[in-house]
């Protein structure tokens, strides 16, 4: 019977203390449907194959996803986003391992000391490993604090970075070091090796083309236009160099491709390649980013002669802009463009480097004689979306009621990566539920659970607004605050065709205002749940940073992701605090700028597209009326203090999973509550259960007595005067 094994997403680990240490991180589940225990051993296939522990990683976290480290993506020949194959691997006990490493380092530790420092990893010949001793599970025979004393001083403080390479192992195939391996320095490592730190790897960190064929261009769903352009540069490039001699210009290729993070890039090029019969190279530049500046140029180099070797061939470098960035770029990037450049000189040969960050790339890689043409993949629409999950779930076992179009329509913002995220998530479900099934086959709801947690690749590191199921529908009373916010926020992104025909622009924003404890920021959490619109949440004062440029930064960054994962609500709560009055605060002109930049972003040069803006503040007088313009934050929604109806509303809403005495009267209750606020209305019934609980740990209901005495503790907080004020604001801008 043949292993299990499980195709996962492979992301970096969030987490410092997994770094260079040799582990994985797999979803509990992942680790009981492949038969494994924690810190078992595991087989990773992506580009290449190695191997590393499994330990168990946040049973709320994605079960699609597995955590690695910089080094295991090396090893793996992958990036970020990646799908790679994880399956239980049989390691051996090593007789003798092998390997390379710096000159200091071969020459200064010992092998004992070597030995000590990969005990508990587990090594293949080819992959990289760090001196970091494996210290979240150490292994019998380790000596955790004794090693990390002994390499420091053999070394010095950069021993924490220090790579080698393990260049043999007695027997093959995944091994583990035990107290009696041999641990050696390869032979002549003291002499030959360069004084710099080794390479990860003794290859250069060039991709040869995947096994996996790449998909046909009929399969580039929202991407035919980018794929025909580029199929039409490669043919004049290669095939009909004389004719663009003849019409004054060279046959060479230099291609920006652009797009957001996961959604087809460099798919895009193999299907390109493959469908023009062309060699395809690939070269990672954030794996070749972190090197010293001589070995950057050296593993460049070795990538352009590999791709010029052989006949037409594209060399596709991917997250260029990490590697030449536009702040402050490195010294080595005037040698990097020097060997693009040369590079581009070359017979047959086409360089074509991605981007998810076109405006951080340095502007000089844009040069008539480098990267002259460029293309843009656009973030995919719900059709887009639609196609996207019938090609991707094509050869899938489904059940009659998977319906594509609905899951497209609760998938906003998720680029051709996400999707087949949400397929692996769905599949491991699936089959966690279908162990013994001989037909096994994904439903609708397995992909509707596997939404709960698979999010954008580009909201992986933003503030996300749970919405809890709600909706406007479990908002109580507020009927004109709700319809106010639909027009505003949801008409936009469900009809644009309706504001197209009539030619007219949709709002851009909209800000509540209103007494503390109304109910604002709930009512922009069931906004978010009834729209299916991804929520990006800020409290104002997050943005805020003392160094210069910092939070105009911040703002960009802010926006560029909301539209990378439209349709989105940008939510800035606490606005008064984001953008006060210009020329009225004493933070050395860090609002002004601010509210410059969120100018420029609500009106600039490029339109927002499927991104609506909502503030929430209590203190509307306080934010710089320039924002509150036609075409800004046009819409001013006024959410008043509850009335009775609406208090009892929500006592009702509160008290829905509390069990309540027949003589608690909601009604009569809020009647008597003038002066509470949503949240005081809240507080309330949790105050009367808390009393109920004093009394007895086994009390069965809360009563009238109950709420009473818990009205002696939980007071009114609406500020009649703040209300008068705000009211009258109100008033003037009716």
């Amino acid at each position: 019977m043949s292993a299990p094994q499980i195709t996962l997403t492979i992301r970096h680990t969030p987490s410092a203390l997994d770094t260079r240490r040799g582990i994985v991180r797999l979803h509990p589940e992942v680790l009981d449907a492949l038969g494994l225990r924690a810190w078992d051993a595991v087989h990773l296939t992506g580009a290449r194959v190695s191997a590393a522990l499994a330990a168990p990683g946040d049973a709320t976290g994605t079960p699609g996803v597995v955590y690695a480290d910089d080094v295991t993506l090396s090893n793996l020949g992958v990036t970020e986003g990646s799908e790679v194959v994880v399956a239980p691997a049989e390691v051996s006990q090593a007789r003798s391992v092998t390997v390379a490493g710096s000159r200091l380092a071969s020459a200064s530790v010992s092998p004992n000391t070597l030995r000590l420092a990969l005990t508990g990893k587990v090594l293949t010949v080819g992959d990289a490993v760090s001196l970091l001793p494996q210290d979240l599970a150490p292994a019998p025979g380790s000596d955790v604090t004794t090693v990390r004393g002994q390499l420091s001083r053999a070394i010095g403080a950069g021993w924490t970075t220090e790579l080698l390479t393990v260049t043999a192992t007695e027997p093959g195939g995944p091994v583990v070091i035990s107290p009696s391996t041999v641990v050696s320095w390869r032979d002549g490592a003291r002499s030959t090796a360069p004084a710099a730190p080794a390479a990860p790897r003794a290859e250069p960190e060039v991709i040869a083309e995947p096994e996996e064929p790449a998909p046909p261009l009929a399969d580039l769903c929202g991407a035919h236009d980018q794929a025909r352009t580029l199929a039409e540069w490669v043919d004049l490039t290669f095939r009909r160099p004389e004719l663009l001699a003849r019409l004054g210009t060279s046959a060479r290729l230099g291609v920006l491709l652009s797009g957001a993070e996961g959604v087809g890039k460099t798919t895009l090029v193999r299907s390109v390649a493959a469908a023009e019969n062309l060699r395809l190279v690939t070269l990672a530049a954030p794996s070749i980013a972190v090197l010293e500046p001589n070995a950057i140029a050296t593993r460049l180099r070795e990538a352009v002669d590999q791709a010029a070797a052989g006949g037409p061939a594209v060399l596709l470098i991917t997250d260029i802009d990490t590697l030449l960035p536009a702040t402050q770029p490195p010294p080595v990037a005037t040698v990097v463009l020097d060997e693009l450049r040369g590079a581009l000189t070359r017979p047959e040969l086409a360089v074509v480097a991605t981007t998810a960050r076109p405006e951080s790339c340095d502007p000089r890689l844009r040069a008539a004689d480098l990267l002259d043409r460029e293309l843009a993949i656009p973030q995919p629409d719900a059709r887009v979306r639609t196609e996207l999950l019938r090609v991707l779930l094509r050869d899938v076992p489904l059940e009659s009621t998977v319906d594509f179009g609905g899951i497209a329509d609760r998938t906003p913002g998720f680029v051709a990566a996400d999707l087949l995220a949400l397929r692996r998530d769905a599949a491991v479900r699936a089959a966690l539920r279908q162990r013994e099934a001989d037909e096994p086959r994904i439903s609708q709801q397995d992909l509707l659970d596997a939404l709960q947690s698979v999010r954008p690749i580009s909201m992986s590191t933003s503030d996300n607004l749970a919405t809890g199921g709600l909706t406007l529908d479990d908002v109580g009373d507020m009927t004109e605050v709700k319809q106010s916010l639909t027009e505003a926020v949801l008409w936009p992104l469900r009809y644009p065709d309706s504001f197209s025909r009539l030619g007219i622009a949709p709002p851009r924003g909209v800000l509540l205002y209103g007494p503390p404890g109304g109910g604002k920021t709930f009512l922009v959490r069931a906004l978010a749940g009834t729209g299916a619109l991804n929520v990006f949440a800020v409290k104002g004062a997050e943005l805020l940073d003392k160094w210069v440029g910092e939070s105009e930064r911040a703002v960009r960054e802010l926006f560029r992701k909301a539209a990378d994962a439209a349709p989105s609500l940008v939510f800035l709560d606490e606005i008064d605090a984001l953008a006060p009055r210009r020329g009225q605060s004493g933070d050395s002109g860090v609002s002004d700028r601010v509210v410059a930049a969120l100018l420029t972003e609500l009106d600039g040069v490029e339109p927002m597209r499927d991104v609506v803006v909502l503030g929430a503040t209590n203190r509307p007088e306080l934010v710089d009326p320039a924002l509150l313009r036609p075409g800004r934050l046009e819409r001013l929604v006024y959410v008043p203090p509850p009335d009775a109806a609406a208090r009892a509303d929500i006592l009702r809403a509160t008290a829905r999973h509390t069990p309540l005495a027949s003589d608690v009267d909601l009604d009569a209750v809020a009647a008597t509550l003038d002066g509470y606020s949503a949240a005081d209305c809240a507080a309330l019934i949790r105050e009367a259960a808390l009393t109920a609980m004093r009394e007895s740990l086994e009390a069965a209901e809360v009563t009238a007595a109950h709420l009473e005495t818990a009205r002696k503790t939980v007071r009114p907080s609406l500020d009649p005067a703040q209300l008068a004020a705000l009211e009258a604001y109100a008033k003037n801008r009716a």
